[in-house]
């Protein structure tokens, strides 16, 4: 068992390191030291440990060579393949994953599985199979302080290729084979599902619990369940396959119990893998769902051949079998949470002697649930919903015990009344969720690596049966992390956070007491800019809206609804328009914390078009000053020279129109003379900014250039005597550019 925890810490420990551990090097090192540990404990367990790191570095590297080549990076591409799973349906396309012919993957050197979106919204059903033309790219995220890290998510999911969907396709005789056949199934369920009950949010809730398809659950439903933290009760996940497999196991054994001569208790436990299996086929047997089957399998083998083995050691084993099938479900917090939980409730039984009633039994199980979840959310998603307990209390048995088999009967047998008795469940959920919804959240800032082992630890001390100065002092080693705040620059610094928001602009000024944030960047913005506020502790931000255009105010409406301004400006009158707004005008000037905050632009009589109103501001401390100018055209920037001349000049320089080559001119950079210069762009973005003049110019210059679509989001610290800039630390399953 010692070897087994030994061999996971490993692993464990080379999937989250930054950069790939050297297997071969490792592997080496532990030949070369056999005589050294061999038949000896603690070096036999560190040889174990080395053994796991090798082991990931080297499917690691396995997955790096699937990914796309960097010459087929936007080139178009005409192939063949399957339509997997159940496409999803959004605003701005549909997305879906296809299966190249093993033909095309050979030709073209294409990874397994590709995701792709048609922004003509044409339907692509399941298990169909097409010859089309696509542009594919290498799978990418944004890469924040906070907020969710769609490259590790594409990773895990073993997606290695994303890209566009052209004009032209060709529906080609549909593949002969099981996955094909499942997948349209699963979609005439869906229909049927969704026809007995009704559109809306009750019928996409049935359907995401009996075959998977949560694509008809929206974001907004999403925000609740996050809130709430019921997000893992309306996925198909290990507690429903589990639940599933346990009643199928029970039934079994009480109808086999007359019949001791067939081996009662083996049977149950076949009959519950199968059932299990089935329901995660049903589901589409997708990758989370994988894990769950792999755990019921190891623990179903454990328990089939060696029946004297002990809850914990059920546990490890199925812990073990799921990293070594899949290594990146430790990427997943889904994956943290289902073995977490679980030996939560094991570690509550250590040692006990007797059992406590019914409810005792409730709340201590509960209350250890709540406390292990504790460290993954805060460190995943920066939220800890504090109703969370009061949710799951009701949300988990009404899920699991009620709605899920309901569904499960409704998807198996013909009857519409099935489905729309499940239907009234899922609507009382839902009442349930948006009841709790508007509960108070913790709010956790960006953690640093430091507190973690003690908050593990302290974790460790409040779930196991220990005297009481043990769980004292766990308490102890729990405060730090509920009690740290996100650190803020001294009087007269500025902390600089140029965020990551893909194709788009959004800038974070800090200084010791107050926060500005200029633009906000499109889309949704709890998907990056409100999780990077929150982890940085900007909490009741000034909000400045540079111009009217989407990829600077479009998440302006979002981030307004659900966090609170201290004050608003904007440089049209579009941005907005359902929140009074003070205008960007030249003059308006203050002092925060002994930084100076300058706008320069526009002036009253400003005409043109969206981007000559771009606010423009300059923010300076006592010798370094950051330029920002939104998307102020040439036309602008010789005003400006005209009016300040050499007052412009500023260490940092974000580039306007993100590097495009309408902003930017020859006098403008000889004037501001900055030493670092950002560009804000989204990677391979349709406008193919920044453009090749504006590199051209600046590469003639000593200036240092940065961007976001290459480093990611971006830290700087301007204070009395240099400018500070740190990128965040590149991970191995961040795509790099150019391909591999």
């Amino acid at each position: 068992m010692e070897k087994l925890v030994a061999f996971c810490l490993g692993l464990l420990l080379a999937v989250w390191l930054p950069q790939t551990p050297d297997w071969h090097l490792l592997l080496a090192l532990l030949i070369a030291a056999r005589p050294l540990w061999w038949r000896r404990r603690l070096p036999l367990l560190l040889a174990v440990l080395l053994l796991g790191m090798a082991y990931a570095g080297w499917r690691i590297e396995l997955r790096h060579d699937g990914r796309l080549p960097a010459a087929l990076e936007g080139v178009p591409l005409q192939l063949s393949g399957t339509v997997r799973g159940l496409p999803d349906p959004g605003e701005f396309g549909v997305r879906f994953r296809l299966v190249p012919d093993a033909a095309e993957q050979a030709r073209l050197a294409l990874p397994p599985l590709l995701e792709l979106n048609d922004y003509a919204k044409r339907p692509w059903p399941p298990g169909s199979r097409w010859q089309l033309q696509v542009r594919l790219r290498q799978p990418r995220g944004t890469a924040n302080v906070a907020g969710f890290d769609a490259g590790r998510w594409y990773w895990s999911e073993g997606v290695l290729a994303s890209g566009s969907v052209g004009k032209g396709r060709q529906a080609l005789p549909a593949a002969s084979g099981f996955w094909p056949w499942l997948d349209a199934s699963r979609q005439r369920l869906v229909v049927r599902l969704n026809a007995a009950i009704g559109p809306g949010r009750d019928a996409a809730l049935v359907a995401a619990l009996a075959v998977g398809a949560q694509q008809g659950i929206e974001r907004r439903e999403w925000q609740a369940l996050a809130a709430t933290g019921l997000t893992h009760a309306v996925s198909v996940s290990g507690l429903h396959i589990t639940l599933l497999a346990g009643l199928v196991l029970w039934l079994l054994r009480r109808l086999l119990q007359r019949w001791p001569q067939c081996q009662p208790q083996r049977l149950a436990l076949l009959g519950g893998m199968l059932a299990a299996l089935a329901y995660a086929l049903l589901a589409g047997f997708s990758v989370p769902t994988q894990r769950t089957v792999w755990m019921l399998a190891a623990s179903t083998v454990a328990l089939w051949r060696w029946r004297s083995l002990s809850p914990w050691q059920v546990w490890l084993a199925a812990l073990t079998l799921v990293l070594l099938l899949d290594p990146f479900a430790a990427l997943a917090a889904g994956c943290w949470l289902s073995f977490g939980l679980v030996g939560a409730l094991l570690a509550g039984e250590v040692g006990r002697r007797r059992r406590p009633g019914y409810w005792p039994a409730l709340l201590a199980a509960q209350w250890r649930v709540t406390l292990a979840s504790l460290l993954p959310l805060a460190l995943m998603f920066g939220q800890w919903p504090l109703l969370s307990p009061l949710a799951n209390a009701l949300g988990i048995p009404l899920v699991s015990l009620l709605l899920t088999p309901l569904a499960l009967l409704a998807a198996a047998l013909p009857w519409a009344w099935l489905a729309q008795l499940a239907g009234w469940v899922a609507a009382g959920f839902w009442l349930w969720v948006d009841w709790l919804a508007a509960g108070p959240q913790w709010w956790f800032p960006a953690l640093p690596w430091q507190l973690l082992p003690a908050a593990l630890l302290g974790t460790l001390c409040l779930l196991l049966p220990l005297a009481r100065s043990l769980r004292l002092a766990g308490l102890l080693l729990l405060l730090p992390l509920l009690l740290y705040r996100a650190p803020r620059p001294a009087d007269g610094e500025l902390a600089v956070e140029v965020i990551d928001v893909g194709q788009g602009l959004a800038v974070l000024l800090q200084t010791a007491r107050h926060d500005l944030l200029f633009d906000t960047g499109a889309g949704d913005a709890g998907r990056n800019v409100l999780p990077v506020l929150r982890a940085l502790g900007a909490t009741r931000p000034a909000l400045m809206l540079s111009h009217h255009d989407a990829d600077h105010d479009g998440a302006a409406e979002g981030l307004l609804a659900v966090l609170p301004v201290t004050a608003l400006w904007r440089g049209q009158p579009g941005s907005v328009p359902q929140h009074a707004a003070t205008p960007c005008r030249a003059g308006q000037s203050w002092v925060w914390d002994g930084v100076q905050f300058d706008v320069l632009w526009p002036r009253p009589e400003t005409a043109g078009d969206d981007n000559s109103h771009s606010c423009v501001l300059r923010v300076a401390t006592w010798r370094q000053a950051i330029l920002l100018s939104g998307d102020a055209p040439q036309a602008v920037e010789e005003e400006l020279l005209a009016r300040y001349g050499t007052a412009l000049r500023s260490q940092v320089l974000v580039l306007g129109h993100h590097g495009s080559r309408s902003a930017t001119a020859e006098a403008w950079l000889d004037t501001v003379q900055p030493q670092h210069a950002i560009i804000s762009a989204g990677y391979r973005n349709r406008y193919r900014h920044p453009h090749p003049q504006v590199l051209a110019r600046l590469a003639a210059r000593p200036i240092r250039l940065w961007r976001t679509d290459q480093h990611g989001a971006l830290q700087l610290r301007l204070g009395r005597d240099s400018v500070l800039l740190a990128r965040r630390t590149a991970r191995y399953w961040e795509a790099p550019p150019g391909g591999r």
